[in-house]
């Protein structure tokens, strides 16, 4: 399985997504479209180490939310990330058994690698 959740009107995930090209084989997700379903957010959990390094902190959201101030567990950080899509960091692709979460080079790179070996 080969799937890559992003945003369309993100500009970073325009450019990785051009990075990652060809895409053949490749499910492409639009996460404000068609949201994560929590089958789909288990699964990348089962992929890293916490719901935690899934979610991001530079959501508007987050800030509007006052979300700093508290103090979040995993399944805050879950359920958060089921309720609204930019709560999702991203982009986050998923090759088989591996998941690459974000837009640091060495993620891109190595996502690069996993897709086209």
């Amino acid at each position: 399985m080969k799937t890559i959740f992003y945003l369309a009107t993100c500009k970073t995930c325009q450019k990785i997504l051009e990075a990652l090209k060809p895409l053949d084989g490749v499910e492409l997700r639009e996460i404000k479209e068609k949201g994560v379903t929590k089958e789909e957010l288990e699964h990348m959990r089962s992929l890293t180490d916490s719901y935690e390094s899934l979610f991001s902190r530079r959501a508007m959201l987050f800030r509007q939310r006052n979300l700093k101030e508290q103090k979040l567990e995993e399944t805050d950080y879950k359920n958060l990330i089921l309720e609204h899509y930019t709560f999702l960091k991203r982009p986050v692709v998923v090759v088989d058994d591996a998941i690459f979460i974000g837009n640091a080079k060495k993620q891109v790179e190595a996502a690069k690698e996993a897709l086209h070996g």
